[in-house]
Formats: structure tokens, sequence, C-alpha cells
């Protein structure tokens, strides 16, 4: 019995004694990422913001690329008054004034959407989570004009501790172009921590929402879930449990067994939080999944489309340092914009209160080539 007791004492200490061996060299690594990785520098930073950046998104013009717009948050001072904005800027960076979006109560993440249909004309639209005031705000691009009734009350009937949103994503439905608001909120229940709504035409020119499910695992290790990319094409929408990993779910609200989870991607090597995640398409199944390694001031960069065998194992294929520190939000896109972004653009933000504006073929170098005149 001494013996089998010895041995079973013994062996738990080589386990133990295993897995710390393990955890130093996962440090070492990870040390060494940090140091050693070559910073990439950005093509453009925009002007400062006046508080707090957050998150970007990329609209295209659909007539002259050039003219494309970055929007990007500023949360604001943290005190309850609308002191946040939605800014506008150029591909030179430049804040573009009568665009910015003013007296908004801590605005935290931003989508951009193609096509909604209003009354009887198609159009783009931005919207953002207005933390503070549990709501979202619509915007018709590219002239920001405001089309949601002065905001939408989202989580509505829980308590506030429960309501605040944070992330946001837009799905549109191939089958019929329906467009949906997938939201996350500063905190939740694992299984439903993020609600989404369909947008409707509310006549008067005005876009209302209708709740169509609730769903969301979460680790709850005192962490968040902000971060929410949605790839349109490939029907999936992808968020980050910002202490476990990215959670993948199909994005479509109709599809059998829609709300079980199909795959984790974004679980090891990451210092702590995992933050903006951005797709970058090479094609209409192809292309990159860039997750923000927030606290090591890294991008992990994933295989879009998977392994062959396995459309929801999405392998790590490279890491990049940029310049941007502490990125919270990023975004992407591969249409080819003018002479300075032929291959689209990586906009990241930093936390000197500016956004960055990468160039693709700097992030992919030689190991994943340039996507050419692709299509968003």
């Amino acid at each position: 019995m001494k013996t089998i007791e010895i041995n079973q004492k013994e062996s738990l200490k080589t386990e133990w004694i295993t897995l710390a061996v393990l955890l130093l060299i996962s440090a070492a690594v990870l040390g060494w990422a940090v140091n050693h990785f070559h910073k990439i520098p950005p093509a453009v930073e925009t002007q400062k913001t006046k508080d707090d950046t957050d998150d970007p998104a990329i609209w295209v013009h659909p007539a002259n690329p050039a003219k494309s717009l970055i929007l990007g948050t500023d949360k604001g001072t943290n005190d309850g008054k609308s002191t946040g904005r939605l800014y506008v800027f150029d591909l030179a960076g430049k804040k573009i004034k009568d665009k910015t979006v003013k007296h908004l109560k801590r605005p935290n993440n931003v989508d951009v959407e193609y096509g909604f249909a209003l009354g009887d004309t198609l159009i783009d639209i931005a919207v953002v989570t207005e933390r503070y005031a549990n709501s979202l705000r619509i915007f018709r691009l590219p002239d920001m004009t405001p089309v949601d009734n002065g905001g939408i009350e989202v989580f509505a009937g829980l308590p506030d501790s429960l309501r605040q949103p944070m992330g946001i994503g837009l799905y549109k439905r191939p089958a019929d172009g329906a467009i949906f608001a997938i939201v996350s909120r500063k905190s939740g229940p694992s299984g439903s921590y993020l609600w989404q709504y369909l947008l409707k035409d509310g006549g008067n020119g005005q876009i209302i929402a209708e709740k169509v499910r609730e769903f969301g695992e979460f680790g709850n290790r005192g962490s968040e879930i902000e971060a929410i990319a949605v790839d349109d094409e490939l029907g999936y929408v992808y968020y980050s449990d910002e202490y476990f990993g990215v959670r993948k779910y199909y994005a479509d609200p109709g599809q059998p067994n829609g709300d079980q989870q199909l795959g984790i991607l974004a679980t090891e090597y990451f210092q702590q939080d995992r933050e903006g995640i951005a797709i970058y398409k090479t094609g209409e199944k192809t292309g990159y999944i860039l997750v923000s390694d927030q606290a090591a001031n890294l991008f992990h960069i994933y295989k879009r489309e998977g392994e062959p065998e396995n459309p929801n194992q999405h392998p790590l294929i490279k890491t990049v340092r940029l310049s941007a520190k502490e990125t919270d939000g990023c975004d992407a896109v591969s249409v080819a914009l003018n002479p300075q972004f032929p291959h689209g653009l990586f906009v990241a933000m930093s936390n000197y209160r500016k956004f960055q504006y990468y160039r693709w073929e700097d992030i992919a170098g030689e190991d994943l080539g340039v996507a050419g005149k692709n299509s968003q």
C-alpha cells in the first residue's frame, strides 16, 4: 500500500513539474515574441481624437473607393455625460468634421453594412453601441444622417447592470438581404450573453429592430465580450471571450441548431485579452482572421476557411507586431482603395488616441502574399 501511495505522489509531483516547465516555456516564448517580432509601421495615422479611442469600421465607397471612409468611436469621459463621439476620417487620416457625430453616451463599437432597404431606396448604414443609453444608434452613410428615431433600445426588460451594450456585428443574410445586428454587453450570463436583432424599415425613413434570438457561451473568468466580427459570405459570427478564446457560431438565426457553438480559435499564445477581430478576404471563401493580442501588442492571424477536413478548425498561420499599442478594435477590407492601399486596408485602434492604417502587403509579407483586386 505504501509503495502505491509513494508512486502516486511521485506521479503527481512529476505532473506538476511538467506543467510548471510548460508554463515557463510559454512565458519565455511570449516574452521573446513581444521583444523580437519586427514592428510594422502604419502607412497612415489619423488625427487624434479627444478622449478615448476604441473601435473602427471601414466603409468602402461604391463608386469611388478613394473616397472611402474610416469610422472610429471615442468613448468620451467615463462619467455618464454625453461626451462620446463617432469620428469619420478620410483615407489620409483627416477628420471630416461635418460628418462626426457628437454627444453620445459612451459609444463603444461600430460596424457598417451595405444595401439596407429603407423605403424604395437601398442605403448603407453604420451602427454604433451607445453603452450608457442602452441603445443602438444607426446612421446613413456617407452623410451620417441618423435613421433610428434617436436610438434603438437593446436588452430591454433586464436590470440596468445587464443591459449596457458593448460589441456590435452586422450580418447581411445572402438568401434575402435581411440585415441583423448582433450585440454583446458589458456583463451577462453564459448561453445568452449576445442578443440578435433584425433591423427593419419602420416607416418615415427610420429603422427599427426586432429581437430574434439570444445565444453565446462565455467563460466567466472576470472578463467580458466586446469584439464581434461577422463573415457574411460564409455565414459565421466570431466573438472574443477575452480570457478564453474566439468563439464561432452561425450568424443566421434561422439556421438549424444555430445556437450551438461551432468552434473555438485563438486559445493559445495570448498574454491576456483577445480583443478586436478583423476578416481579410482573398476570395469568396478564403482569407484570414486577425485577432488582437492586446497586452502583447501582437496580432495573431488564422486561416479563414479552416482546414479541408474541418472548416471550424482555424489554424494559426502567422503572428505580427504592429506599431498600434493595446489595440481594442480593428477592421479590414481587401478592396483596392487608392495607390497607397492597392490591396486593401487594415485599421487598428491605438491607445495614443489614434487609429492606424496598414497596407495589407506590409502585414502579409512573403508568408501570405497579397490579395490583388478582390471584392469585399
